[in-house]
């Protein structure tokens, strides 16, 4: 059975006080009120008593009649008795011997039988009363006054033992409910006041205010459960604002990088330069987040490892940077070592920048590992990477379209030139052919052979040229790039040598615009088919590096050298050579080696996206 509660029985408690007092208080009153009971009798039989003692030694002494006979003497003496016996009397007197009552009630017996009534009875009717009668009843007279006296005494002591029962009931029911208001102001109106209070406050948001309130009654549980409540509360609000605060800030980021990336697209589309458009976006964006640094891989068909375009923190410059008066991604190195980077409590997230069906390349973010990333800064960042991946496609769609139109142009120009120059050439050259036929005879027959000879070193001259151009026109990157080109024109020449053609190649990928990859396809394949068709050779390389900014091109054999050390005269694949190299900006040198052989060096610098000055180049 479930006990019943503090409250509960501290209340039962005073109540309980409260009916014990007065059932206390009646008890005692009833009892002290029964144990003075008939008092008021024996008080007036007693001083009844002192009126018989002198009504008895007066009629003793008075003188004899015959209603005053010695036998009517007798019968007073026994009522005397009788009433001294009474009931009313002896009920009021205690059945111990030694207390004072009976004591003195026995010594009132004992002076009437063996003093004063055998005196009265002997006593003469009728004659006077002596001294010693006299003083004989004086004294029983004093011993009934004394019992009279100890009789009002101890009724008024049993009176005033009533009053104070009575009083000390009315001071304690008075301290029984003093102490209950008390109690219910100490544990009720004062903790319903807190409770209140510190709703109030909770409702006013201040979840500061606490009951404080010990005990283990309803009321105190009740205070305990509010603190406890205020304390969550607060605990939740803190909460719930510190979440809705960070809340707040992710999504101004969020919106801030959202208007960050929707700026930036439109740069990134309009300049087609990747590096250029993005590491200003892409640092923006790592200030907002707290992140970086930030990496861009592009994944290359040639290659097993994926090639670094793009990153917004490096101690030196990258050696595929295109412009070097751009510093955007350089930086100290105190700044590079706070990074978090592997060895600097960071964490790593590749995104993987993808179109449905092919894979382009790899963001690589960088982030702090105690703050860890954000699914909003996760969702920002997957959304860069698929604008990355929509710039990349537009820009190699772009690069493809340009090669493409490059091509259908030197096409277009080859067939013009077929169609209309070299049908010229070839008719020239038979009407040549036809006046050498003629018999010319006479003294201009010298002149007129000197002049054949002259037109038909022009016309092949002209003709070799314009097939040259022809070639040039024609010839169009069938691969997906530079390089692939290159080793299949390596092959081609390895086979026509008879020997592996040596080839070097570093240049990163889409260094070179589609115009650059075909001239310098053009001067490689004019370098090779001039060793093995004139120079004998039967050792050569092929170097395609970039020494950044610029790119250097190197075709060396081991053949008979250039005549004179100096190239020969019409010969024009030099001079188309020397124009191709100007069209890049450039220049190109063809000189004998110490070691023999010849060596065809070009250098240009990439002018595919941002254009660097010659004189950075040459410094």
């Amino acid at each position: 059975m479930k006990s019943r509660s503090p409250l509960v029985n501290r209340i039962a408690l005073v109540v309980g006080a409260v009916v014990l007092t007065a059932l206390v208080s009646m008890a005692t009153t009833l009892a002290v009120s029964k144990s003075i009971e008939g008092n008021a009798t024996a008080i007036n039989l007693a001083g009844a008593l002192r009126m018989g003692a002198f009504q008895l030694l007066a009629r003793s002494a008075g003188p004899v009649t015959a209603e005053s006979g010695p036998g009517s003497m007798g019968q007073m003496l026994d009522r005397y008795r009788e009433k001294l016996a009474d009931t009313g009397i002896t009920r009021t007197i205690p059945g111990a011997r030694d207390h004072p009552l009976a004591s003195q009630y026995q010594a009132i017996l004992d002076s009437w039988e063996e003093v004063l009534r055998p005196a009265l009875n002997d006593h003469p009717q009728g004659t006077p009363v002596t001294g010693v009668m006299l003083t004989a009843t004086e004294k029983y007279v004093d011993d009934v006054d004394r019992l009279v006296s100890m009789l009002e005494q101890r009724t008024e002591a049993r009176i005033d033992l009533l009053h104070l029962i009575q009083i000390i009931s009315l001071a304690f029911s008075v301290l029984i409910i003093v102490a209950l208001f008390i109690d219910l102001k100490n544990r009720i109106l004062r903790p319903l006041r807190k409770l209140v209070s510190v709703a109030i406050a909770v409702g006013d948001q201040d979840f500061s205010r606490k009951t404080n309130m010990r005990g283990s009654d309803e009321l105190a549980q009740l205070g305990q459960a509010f603190d406890q409540m205020t304390s969550e509360l607060a605990l939740t609000y803190y909460e719930l604002e510190e979440r809705a605060r960070l809340k707040t800030e992710e999504l101004e980021k969020s919106h801030a990088a959202l208007q960050l990336l929707h700026s930036a697209s439109r740069d990134l589309f309009a300049n087609h330069d990747l590096c250029h458009g993005s590491i200003p976006m892409l640092q923006e964006l790592e200030q907002l987040l707290g992140i970086g640094p930030i990496r861009l891989y592009l994944h290359d068909r040639e290659s097993s490892e994926p090639v670094e375009a793009v990153t917004t923190a490096s101690q030196e410059r990258p050696f595929y940077c295109n412009d070097h008066h751009c510093n955007a991604c350089l930086v100290t190195p105190e700044v590079y070592d706070e990074l978090p980077l592997e060895n600097n409590d960071g964490r790593r997230l590749l995104l993987p920048i993808r179109t449905p069906g092919q894979l382009l390349g790899t963001l690589e973010v960088w982030y702090p590992a105690d703050e860890g990333l954000s699914k909003t800064a996760r969702r920002l960042l997957e959304t860069l990477s698929d604008q990355l991946a929509t710039a990349i496609i537009l820009e190699r769609q772009i690069t493809e379209e340009q090669q493409q139109t490059l091509a259908e142009e030197r096409t277009v120009i080859a067939r013009e030139l077929h169609d209309s120059l070299a049908q010229s050439l070839s008719y020239l050259k038979m009407q040549v052919a036809r006046l050498r036929r003629l018999n010319i005879d006479g003294e201009q027959q010298s002149v007129h052979e000197a002049i054949l000879d002259e037109l038909s070193t022009g016309l092949n001259s002209a003709y070799r040229q314009l097939r040259e151009l022809l070639a040039t026109f024609r010839l169009k990157l069938d691969t997906p790039d530079l390089a692939t080109a290159l080793r299949k024109t390596v092959e081609e020449f390895s086979v026509r040598l008879g020997k592996p053609v040596e080839l070097q190649y570093n240049l990163p990928p889409q260094t070179l615009s589609p115009n650059e990859e075909i001239h310098t396809l053009q001067i490689v394949r004019e370098s090779l088919a001039n060793a093995v068709k004139h120079a004998d050779a039967t050792d050569i390389s092929v170097d395609v590096l970039f020494e950044s900014p610029q790119v250097r091109v190197q075709i060396r054999d081991n053949g008979k050298g250039l005549p004179g050390g100096d190239q020969p005269v019409n010969h024009y694949g030099l001079i188309i050579m020397q124009d191709r190299a100007r069209t890049l900006g450039g220049q190109v040198k063809v000189q004998n080696r110490d070691e023999g052989g010849v060596e065809v060096t070009l250098l240009f610098v990439p002018k595919s996206r941002n254009l660097i000055p010659t004189e950075a180049s040459n410094a």
